[in-house]
């Protein structure tokens, strides 16, 4: 049985091909793109039922970038979690499109884990996920909108800065949501506040 569908975009084809393989091997089933065009055309000409997707793609792409696929998607009204691969220079983008509303951004270069916790992170935390306890959804349900969106950000990985350059907050004020926000779901640890966040728990 397969974890999801990761719909995988980028035009470097041995990236692509060895990072196919990566997702193949830890239980994904993957189909890979070398463009968002192509990707686009192949996802409308299919019908998708309930089983949990992902998209992993490059954020700088020749003729359509990952910025301008989110924003296609978003145009279509189609609700993809998606984690961004960039180079190092790419970072400020990358924030852009978690913004915009991304799961995750890795750098490459990332290590294997870090892309598979990443997806099966934006997978757990898809909307209308089903799965989810009664009492999880009602201990999420104390968190204000603000610690709900840095709980995301915190779940995929990103330090304190990042989520403060994400949300246009300070430091001191994301600490503050992050202490609330534990206070409110009784953990005291982040592998206890993860395990919360992806319905482990």
């Amino acid at each position: 049985m397969t974890e999801a569908r990761v719909f995988l975009v980028d035009d470097n084809d041995a990236f692509r091909d060895s990072t196919a393989w990566l997702l193949e091997t830890a239980g994904f089933a993957v189909q890979a793109y070398a463009s968002g065009g192509a990707f686009l055309d192949a996802y409308l000409a299919e019908r998708h039922g309930g089983e949990p997707l992902c998209l992993v793609s490059d954020i700088r792409m020749p003729q359509m970038s990952g910025l301008q696929l989110q924003e296609e998607l978003k145009r279509r009204g189609i609700a993809l979690p998606i984690v961004f691969v960039t180079a190092h220079g790419d970072v400020p983008l990358a924030v852009e499109a978690m913004r915009k509303g991304a799961s995750n951004f890795l750098e490459k270069p990332f290590g294997d884990e870090a892309l598979v916790q990443a997806i099966r992170a934006a997978v757990a935390a898809r909307p209308g996920r089903d799965g989810r306890g009664a009492g999880q959804s009602e201990r999420l349900g104390k968190l204000s909108p603000r610690e709900r969106q840095v709980l995301d950000l915190v779940v995929a990985s990103k330090p304190n800065k990042v989520i403060a350059d994400i949300l246009g907050i300070s430091i001191k004020t994301v600490e503050l949501h992050r202490a609330n926000m534990m206070g409110k779901l009784g953990v005291r640890s982040l592998p206890e506040l993860m395990k919360v966040a992806l319905g482990h728990d």
